[in-house]
């Protein structure tokens, strides 16, 4: 009898181990969830707000969008299209020409500063040396709820604008 009880008593502690086991995979789920559907709204905030997406952003659940220098630009020059521009090149970087509108946080302080973009929904063009910070930025602000977080593609070294003025600096 003392046997049968022990017996009864080891499968019910297997039992409780395999439903914990079973709980911690419905947590994990549960979150992953969350996290594919947090993705899905940020695609649907884009859509309703008549951005061009492309599919492969949609398709692959992609969490920010790489904006070409081009589109980045046009996007820039749109008077009707309201944007935060951050910039996350490195404190001893100095571009050729500054973006006015842009608001610098060196990616080595980005950790500490990015509670400075207070609007989380407006589109956030993130802009670098060669794009490889902004990437990261990217990246760090969509895990802490940024839903429209833009690479700008190349960074500095392609950004549009700065082309624009070294061919009329050439031409004067």
């Amino acid at each position: 009898m003392q046997n049968r009880i022990l017996n009864l008593s080891h499968q019910l502690q297997n039992f409780e181990d395999e439903i914990l086991r079973i709980e911690g995979k419905i947590l994990e789920l549960e979150q992953r969830f969350e996290s594919m559907l947090a993705i899905e709204r940020n695609h649907l905030i884009r859509i309703k707000n008549k951005e061009i997406v492309s599919d492969d952003f949609i398709l692959n659940g992609r969490t920010y969008q790489d904006l070409s220098p081009e589109r980045a630009w046009k996007l820039y020059c749109d008077k009707n299209f309201d944007f935060i521009l951050i910039d996350v090149s490195s404190k001893d970087f100095e571009p050729r020409r500054v973006i006015p509108e842009s608001i610098h946080i060196p990616w080595e302080e980005f950790q500490d500063r990015f509670m400075e973009i207070q609007a989380r929904t407006t589109p956030i063009f993130i802009i670098s040396e060669d794009g490889t910070k902004s990437v990261l930025a990217c990246e760090f602000l969509v895990k802490r709820g940024f839903y429209n977080c833009n690479n700008v593609s190349g960074g500095y070294k392609y950004w549009h604008g700065l082309k624009l003025h070294e061919i009329s600096d050439q031409s004067a």
